[in-house]
């Protein structure tokens, strides 16, 4: 664990054995990729910022074998977008039930809930945070959402939570230096 101690701090030895289990990461979209900030333009387009260094690692742990999906209470072409450019096959938008959507994305794959990890940052992301094996909540996510994590990044949505739990996988389960010489 020292290439995670190094770039993101301790982690405890519980989510290490957690982690290193994960077959499915699932993630929410907005606070999560995004900062939670929606730009609205005068003609009334939609704009959301997406940093790189989530897309590295949403392609390294595909790479190493960990399907991904994202399951979002709003929907958006920019999301569609970009995760189909990042090779995302389980897009899930408009979501308001996002239990159920986990269901049914992990029955599709055959996994059990404790090969599945989740991060959120508020309280809609809470009944799916309750069933999996890894629940993650970024650096700046509700603090009601806190007690259920079992892992809170050390930054914040937006701005590399995803890549630090990407990470954080590939690391428990052996893999992080695979993932070098990938473009986003």
């Amino acid at each position: 664990m020292d290439a995670i101690l190094t770039l993101y701090g301790a982690v405890n030895a519980d989510v290490i054995e957690r982690a290193s289990n994960i077959k499915l990461l699932l993630c929410d979209v907005d606070g999560v990729f995004s900062d939670g900030r929606i730009y609205i333009g005068n003609d009334g387009e939609e704009l959301k910022a997406f940093h790189t260094r989530d897309g590295f690692g949403i392609k390294a742990v595909q790479n190493a074998g960990i399907a991904v999906a994202v399951i979002t209470g709003r929907r958006s072409a920019i999301v569609e977008k970009r995760m189909t450019n990042l090779g995302v096959k389980h897009i899930v938008q408009g979501c308001e039930d996002k239990l159920t959507a986990f269901e049914q994305i992990r029955s599709e794959l055959g996994l059990e809930a404790d090969q599945c990890a989740y991060i959120g940052d508020d309280l809609v992301d809470l009944p799916v945070m309750e069933k999996v094996a890894l629940a993650v909540a970024v650096h700046d996510a509700h603090p009601a959402l806190l007690p259920q994590a079992h892992y809170r990044t050390t930054i914040g949505g937006g701005f590399g939570a995803v890549r630090e739990l990407c990470d954080l996988l590939l690391q428990a389960q052996g893999k992080l230096m695979d993932a070098k010489g990938m473009s986003v």
